[in-house]
This record gives structure tokens, C-alpha cells and sequence, in this order.
């Protein structure tokens, strides 16, 4: 993770800092970019394993970098993303969890408090959700130590095998649903939603020997590998595999 680093900060000295404290952790490469738009081209060419990101500055919205980032088509688009900022508020926390960020840092802060946020992305990996309204890792077990009011969840993680499948079964449909309701306002990232949500549906039918479930997401995978997708062409084989969903399920999908 630490072989190639992206700094993202318009302000040199506090970049710096940053830089040193990362070197004596091992980092092997490590780019400072000041600006978003700047940020974005460098990711494409290092592919960083980690990115550091200011919250603002100049010609610089870090939760505008972590979405672009999240929904582009680099190789790092699921990096782990650490904000770091002096503004540590209930809002400003969530609204970095709600832009794909990992974790979240505030300053003024120790090389132990970076190595822990450090440590929690790389010892305690989180599910990818690739939906429409929302990609990054997993939101329900956004682990910055910053916040903990009542919206935090800390041991939500299903108690047993059995259902940690059953819930990923459960969000790939919904986001079925909710990929296809919104695929008007984003057809590309919607298509890619229903891929994604597919590829898991799939790999859940082949452990669980569900050989409906296998039909049901082969029709699926059919629709998106024939061409062009379209809302329409994807009705059918979505409504299929959506019967299948409890309907509580279905009725929690937002």
C-alpha cells in the first residue's frame, strides 16, 4: 500500500509534514499534487496504493476528488482515501464517508494517530459497494475514530457465514433496483452498478449451489454482454432476479 503514495494539498509546509511522516513508515514513492484536477492526471500515471487528501484549499474540494476518483476508470479508483483536515465536525466527517473516503484525520495530528488510520485500512479491509448513488468501501463500517454519534455503527458485521451472505445478496439486489431506477441519470455508472452486482450475485449462487440464482444472474450477464445496454433491455432480467428478493428487501431500497 505504501509503495506508491498521492498526496493531494495546496499547502507546501503541511504537505511536507505529511510526506516525512509517511517516508519514515516506509513509503517507497510519494507525489504531492496541490490541485484536484492535477491529482486526478498523477493518479493515472503512479496508480497509488493510498491517497492523502486536504479537505479545501485552493482548487481543491477533497470529497469532489474522492467522488471523480471513485467513479473513474483508473486502476486506482479503490485506493484507500484519507482526508485529513482542521475541521472535524459530525457533517464534514459524513460527508467524506459519503464521498468514498476510508478514513478521516484531523489536525493537528501525531505519526501515531496517521499510522492507526493507516493500519485500519490495510488490516481491516471493507466491502466495495458499487452502486449509482454511492461507490467506495462499505459506509456501514466507516471506522475513523473522529465521530461517534448514533449513525456509527461499530459491530454491525453479521454473526455467522450464513449471513453475511444472505446481507450481501440482500444490497446487491437492492442496488439492482436502485441502479435500475436511476439509470437515467447516470447510464455508464449504472451499467457498471449492475456488472458488479452481478459478478457478486453470481459468485453467491455458485457457493450456495442455488442453480435458480445461477440462471436468473447468466440471463443477466447475457443482456449485459450482448449490447447496447439500455434501461429497457435491462427491466427484464433485473425484474427476475428482484422476485427472488424478500420483499422487505425490496421495500428498504432507496
Amino acid at each position: 500500500m505504501l509503495t506508491r503514495v498521492l498526496i493531494v494539498d495546496p499547502n507546501p509546509h503541511s504537505a511536507r509534514m505529511l510526506s516525512e511522516i509517511i517516508k519514515g513508515m516506509g513509503a517507497a514513492q510519494i507525489v504531492i499534487e496541490p490541485t484536484g484536477d492535477r491529482a486526478l492526471q498523477r493518479a493515472a500515471e503512479l496508480e497509488p496504493g493510498i491517497v492523502f487528501t486536504e479537505r479545501t484549499g485552493d482548487k481543491l474540494d477533497g470529497e469532489v476528488l474522492a467522488r471523480k476518483l471513485r467513479r473513474s476508470h483508473l486502476g486506482c479508483r479503490r485506493a484507500p482515501i484519507i482526508m485529513v483536515t482542521a475541521e472535524a465536525t459530525a457533517t464534514t466527517i459524513l460527508g467524506a464517508r459519503d464521498a468514498g473516503v476510508h478514513e478521516f484525520l484531523r489536525k493537528p495530528f501525531t505519526s501515531a494517530d496517521l499510522f492507526k488510520r493507516v493500519e485500519n485500512v490495510a488490516l481491516k479491509p471493507r466491502d466495495w459497494v458499487e452502486a449509482v448513488g454511492y461507490v467506495g468501501p462499505d459506509r456501514r463500517r466507516f471506522n475513523s475514530g473522529e465521530f461517534s454519534g448514533p449513525r456509527k455503527r461499530k459491530a454491525d458485521k453479521p454473526a455467522s457465514g450464513g449471513e453475511a451472505n444472505a446481507a450481501a445478496k440482500d444490497q446487491a439486489m437492492r442496488i439492482l433496483a436502485a441502479a435500475l431506477n436511476q439509470f437515467d441519470s447516470d447510464p455508464l455508472q449504472a451499467v457498471r452498478a449492475v456488472r458488479e452486482q452481478a459478478s457478486q450475485l453470481k459468485a453467491l449462487a455458485m457457493k450456495a449451489s442455488d442453480s435458480r440464482l445461477v440462471v436468473a444472474v447468466g440471463a443477466l450477464e447475457v443482456t449485459l454482454a450482448s449490447g447496447p445496454v439500455t434501461k429497457e433491455t435491462l427491466a427484464a432480467p433485473i425484474g427476475t432476479l428482484l422476485a427472488m428478493a424478500p420483499v422487505e428487501a425490496m421495500q428498504r431500497t432507496g
